[in-house]
């Protein structure tokens, strides 16, 4: 699948929401028709001598906001919208579990630098291997992104708490015990009789199942909750951090400027031709124009993009600047002018 380098508010800067409403018929397939077209022609002109498929990648692998990731500072994510930079770092809430997902993987033959790192947006099997914090992780069961299970190495938050079949007996606050297939829990002492059923006695309190969409799980040692089957309550802090601008978020846009208005350029052009090919406008024309004039005069070397120069493998730049162009209106052994 395609990833967006673009997104439908950068169009806004040349077109209004209604031209484009009428440019695109609401169909997010044009934009990636246009975008791919425009992106080919941007990585033919640069790819020579720029890291370009990496910048490009940079604004590519902007995710959107999820309460499920853990956004660490530095990161970009859209959020309503725009563009933010993490600047605290924002955890995701965290799920019981009844299994271990993950074990530390000691194999002396395995390259660790070969390994890929773990990824919150990754899909794992049992048997994968990763890297995470330069140590290495087996998969045991089955996890991630496209599982709506993200489970990150050795990472919990909940612990699983003891109960027993209701009998009328002595209890303590807090106890949990199972009743017609129901978990309950003594809220209060006051005017208790250990002979009432919890599901008669106002003294116990049902015990709800764990909900992802609630963020105020509290750290009092009996915020119990039912996950499939068992009771659970939290050891740390499980909710998710609320986005919040100014406390974790920044506005900021990491694109390369450059690409960013040329491709928009290509990209508006590419739309227009989609719709009228024969009858683009002369404005559409001429952004177009400069901007492959821009690709050419920078693949030349005849102006500095704003982007790293590929290396070679003696880690030097694949050309000089204007090195090619120099050299052949000026040789310092040889005047053209005397012969």
């Amino acid at each position: 699948m395609y990833r967006r380098f673009l997104n439908d508010s950068d169009y806004l800067s040349l077109l209004t929401p209604e031209a484009l409403s009428q440019i695109t018929r609401n169909d997010t397939g044009r934009f990636i028709q246009a975008e791919e077209a425009a992106e080919m022609s941007i990585v033919e002109y640069l790819s020579e001598n720029y890291e370009v498929v990496q910048e490009l990648n940079r604004g590519k692998y902007i995710a959107e906001y999820d309460r499920r990731i853990t956004f660490p500072v530095g990161a970009h994510i859209y959020f309503e919208d725009k563009i933010y930079e993490v600047t605290q770092s924002i955890s995701g809430y965290k799920v019981p579990s009844l299994v271990e997902y993950w074990e530390e993987h000691l194999d002396m033959n395995l390259d660790v630098d070969a390994i890929n790192n773990y990824s919150q947006f990754g899909t794992y099997y049992k048997g994968n291997i990763v890297k995470y914090n330069e140590i290495l992780y087996i998969c045991l069961q089955d996890n991630g992104y496209k599982f709506n299970n993200i489970r990150i190495p050795l990472v919990n938050g909940w612990l699983e708490a003891h109960y027993f079949g209701w009998e009328p007996v002595e209890y303590n606050l807090w106890d949990v015990v199972s009743y017609e297939r129901i978990f309950y829990t003594l809220m209060t002492l006051d005017n208790f009789d250990n002979n009432i059923t919890p599901l008669e006695s106002e003294n116990w309190g049902a015990i709800a199942d764990y909900d992802s969409s609630y963020n105020q799980y509290e750290l009092n040692g009996h915020e119990y909750v039912v996950y499939e089957g068992k009771v659970f309550y939290p050891e740390l802090d499980v909710n998710s951090d609320i986005p919040e601008v100014g406390k974790n978020l920044s506005l900021h846009d990491p694109r390369n400027y450059n690409l960013k208005k040329h491709m928009l350029r290509l990209a508006v052009y590419e739309l227009t031709k989609l719709i009228a090919p024969n009858n683009v406008s002369v404005v559409r024309l001429r952004d177009y124009e400069d901007s492959m004039k821009w690709l050419n005069d920078a693949a030349k070397l005849r102006l500095n993009p704003q982007i790293p120069r590929r290396l070679a493998e003696d880690k030097k730049p694949v050309m000089d600047w204007q090195l090619a162009t120099f050299q052949t209106s000026y040789d310092p052994y040889k005047n053209p002018w005397l012969t």
